[in-house]
């Protein structure tokens, strides 16, 4: 296996490359590419066979990225981050900057600032874009919280396969969805 920095810089290269990595996130084994590449996203959605109409989320490195993606940022936003118990996204409406077949039909898109996950940390800062992130499986089945549980038709699908923690068997639930109301309260829409 790699060691952590050849694995960032393999990911990153892949997805300056306009393409695909199945790479494990601070949640779930997912797919992704640069969130602001329609066609990348695109061959997402056809290797999952998911509708188009279900929107995928991104995963960002930090508040800055996250005020990128957001066309209004919550002003609590780092009280918000810093009570966060576990991996949670936040729907708010997208800026022009995201990809406009990765948004939700009301305009918003899923934001979650990675923590606790060194690999998707140092990616998002290496490559400097949010990337998608959406479970590595086919559309309606299970989401596979370890390497061994992915369809071999993803594996083979995706341009990239990052090789960290693949060995991991470490159980992750996916993350908690929450929207962000105009008065910066939060509506959970999955816990």
């Amino acid at each position: 296996m790699k060691h952590l920095q050849q694995e960032i810089e393999a990911a990153v290269e892949v997805l300056l490359l306009q393409q695909i990595i199945l790479y494990p996130t601070d949640t779930v084994w997912g797919l992704g590419c640069d969130a602001e590449l329609p066609r990348a996203v695109e061959r997402i959605y056809k290797l999952k066979q998911r509708p188009a109409s279900k929107s995928c989320i991104v995963l960002v490195a930090d508040e800055a990225m996250f005020a990128r993606y957001a066309a209004t940022v919550p002003p609590n936003l780092p009280e918000l981050l810093a009570a966060q118990q576990r991996p949670t996204t936040y729907v708010v409406p997208a800026s022009r900057y995201v990809a406009a077949n990765l948004l939700a039909e009301d305009g918003t898109i899923g934001l979650r600032v990675v923590r606790g996950d060194e690999f998707c940390f140092k990616m998002l800062r290496r490559l400097g874009h949010g990337v998608v992130s959406t479970s590595a499986n086919l559309s309606g089945q299970p989401g596979p919280a370890i390497y061994a549980e992915i369809d071999p038709a993803i594996v083979r699908g995706a341009d990239h396969v990052v090789g960290w923690r693949q060995d991991d068997a470490t159980r992750s639930a996916p993350s908690r969805v929450v929207r962000v109301l105009p008065d910066g309260q939060l509506e959970v829409l999955r816990d």
